[in-house]
């Protein structure tokens, strides 16, 4: 039926075309042409996924597998060919032939020297480290073997009752958090990687990544953060080249650049990760002037990895106005005003608590820098013969060289000295080395065996806190410890001058100092899960556990004893690292950063 606006065609045939039409052949091309466009382009689709599941099987079949990992030291894994081979063949076994196995995860390994080789003859196939990534030899000797299972042992307990805290407390299978930054995880990830814990470090590695947040509304200390948190991990970016690392590294110096925004340049002990906001301390209108003065390696060694000079800048800064400042022969004073910029009148002067690293890193500044600072240099040389001048005293009756206190100004000599000033035997060693005068050997010598003294005259063989000194004959014994100094906190500072003294002189007599002590640990501190600081050294039957086990045990004590029994003293060569004031290496010069 037709309606309106419809139109009639006629169409006039011939008669023969209508009665014998002629019927053409059915080719492949006329039937292509009459397809649509879209019914081609899915025929196209169709065709190449064909070939390309074709091509994939002949892979499979001709050669096994085929594996492909975009980065095994990114992710972590050790890839092994027969793992993914029985992988496979189980999914096909299932029915699920279409689907490929995924290569098996398995905790990235880290290889030592020579296992490269010995992996590829077992038909495992390791990645090739990123370049610049250190690889340290296993522990070679059965002393070695026994710091790593010590460490082991640490670590243990610390997973298991303080994992993600700063610090774990063995006895009562608790921790104590300091400031919230999981410090004994980040303080010996390099410890791990230098004694081939991989298992250890890469679960350590995944907290890291996952969980170490610097957006806390928290008061941290500038000094103390600086030296084990940013210096943690630089250090370990180092060794690694995990990227992840250098972005913790420079948010968190990012979150304590405020600490300097004092009116002098001097900065503020401590800084709010969140708000960043910083004070002087609760109990003090200073700041201490080690701490000041010990942050330099890690803000200038940031600077070269990210080619910023901010960091830098403020911590240059703090050494250029305290090298202008009035000394006493190249002695400080403990303490410093952040808005003065000035040293608190009347204070002490000692190469213990507050003053020390103040000494050790004029010199590890100068050696980071290739020797370029010279101010630095000079300031050190001066404060050594400051030391020998104001410091130095010998026992009675048997002539220990030890170094003792300025009270009230450098009035008042104190025969008192911390254990803390252990460090200045190997800081002075390590001077000598870098062409510093000669007769800083000998009185490290002395240093060493007063400090050697310190433990070899305690029934435990474990050093006090602080000893004192008899310089006036008033008794037969040379040294005392008073009760309250009694304590011993597992610290590392004669251990570490023992690493530099064996390093630089290959006196294998460093080595069994170590051995020793390290039997005093094992024999006083050594509980259940873990170490612990003990209140008292001078009695075996009464040795007071205290229930702690701060985070330097693991990154400098047991590193130290770790490097000290090597069979090659310079598997952490001291000509190429600087090491920090808590044990962290890093590389000397800009070009090896």
């Amino acid at each position: 039926m037709l309606g309106r606006g419809d139109h009639v065609l006629s169409l006039n045939l011939p008669e023969d075309k209508v009665l014998n039409p002629k019927k053409k052949p059915v080719t492949f091309k006329r039937r292509w042409n009459q397809l649509s466009k879209r019914q081609r382009s899915v025929i196209y689709m169709f065709g190449f996924i064909v070939v390309l599941t074709l091509f994939y099987a002949f892979s499979l079949d001709s050669k096994g597998a085929v594996i492909s990992v975009d980065s095994v030291w990114k992710t972590r894994e050790k890839v092994t060919l027969e793992s993914f081979k029985s992988s496979l063949r189980e999914s096909q076994e299932s029915g699920n032939k279409e689907q490929i196995a995924e290569p098996p995860k398995k905790v990235f390994e880290v290889p030592h020297e020579g296992q490269v080789a010995n992996n590829r003859a077992d038909n495992e196939q390791v990645a090739k480290p990123p370049k610049n990534t250190i690889i340290f030899p296993e522990p070679s000797t059965p002393r070695q073997k026994a710091i790593v299972k010590a460490f082991r042992h640490s670590w243990k307990g610390y997973r298991q009752f303080a994992w993600g805290h700063d610090n774990l407390k063995p006895i009562s299978e608790g921790y104590h958090d300091w400031f919230g930054l999981g410090l004994s995880i980040v303080d010996s990830l390099d410890t791990m990687y230098i004694m081939g814990l991989m298992e250890e470090y890469n679960e350590a590695r995944d907290w890291v990544e996952k969980h170490l947040n610097f957006d806390i509304n928290r008061d941290v200390n500038l000094f103390e953060v600086t030296i084990r948190v940013l210096g943690g991990l630089l250090s370990i970016y180092h060794f690694t080249r995990d990227e992840m690392y250098l972005k913790k590294s420079t948010d968190l110096a990012d979150r304590l650049l405020p600490g300097f925004e004092s009116e002098s340049g001097i900065p503020y002990s401590d800084v709010n990760l969140f708000t960043r906001k910083a004070h002087a301390p609760r109990w003090s209108p200073d700041s201490s002037t080690s701490e000041v003065t010990t942050i330099q390696l890690e803000f200038r060694y940031l600077s070269w990895l990210t080619d910023n000079p901010k960091y830098e800048n403020v911590v240059s800064k703090v050494s250029q106005l305290v090298h202008k400042l009035e000394k006493t022969d190249g002695l400080v004073p403990i303490f410093i005003n952040a808005n003065t910029g000035q040293f608190r009148a009347y204070s002490t002067i000692t190469l213990g608590a507050r003053g020390d690293s103040y000494y050790e890193y004029l010199l590890k500044q100068w050696l980071q820098t290739e020797k370029a600072l010279d101010y630095l240099k000079d300031d050190y040389i001066q404060s050594i013969s400051g030391m020998e001048k104001h410091l130095v005293r010998k026992t009675v009756p048997n002539g220990f060289l030890f170094l003792g206190e300025l009270l009230g100004g450098s009035k008042d000599f104190k025969p008192k000295m911390d254990h803390l000033s252990c460090f200045m035997p190997g800081t002075l060693a390590l001077g000598v080395h870098n062409g510093l005068p000669n007769s800083h050997l000998k009185l490290a010598e002395e240093l060493m065996t007063t400090c050697y003294q310190t433990y070899a005259q305690q029934p435990t063989f474990l050093a006090p806190e602080i000893t004192y000194f008899n310089i006036q004959g008033e008794n037969s014994n040379d040294m005392y410890v008073k009760s309250n100094d009694a304590h011993n906190l597992l610290r590392p500072e004669f251990l570490e001058s023992l690493f530099y003294m064996y390093q630089l002189t290959g006196n294998t007599t460093y080595q069994d100092w170590g051995w020793q002590i390290f039997q005093g640990f094992e024999n006083y501190t050594k509980v259940a899960n873990g170490y612990t600081s003990i209140g008292n050294v001078k009695n075996t039957a009464n040795v007071r556990p205290k229930d702690m086990m701060e985070s330097w045990f693991l990154s400098e004590t047991l590193k130290y004893l770790y490097l000290l029994f090597g069979d090659d003293p310079k598997v952490l060569d001291l000509d190429k690292y600087v090491i920090n004031s808590e044990a962290h290496p890093f590389p000397i010069g800009r070009a090896n950063a």
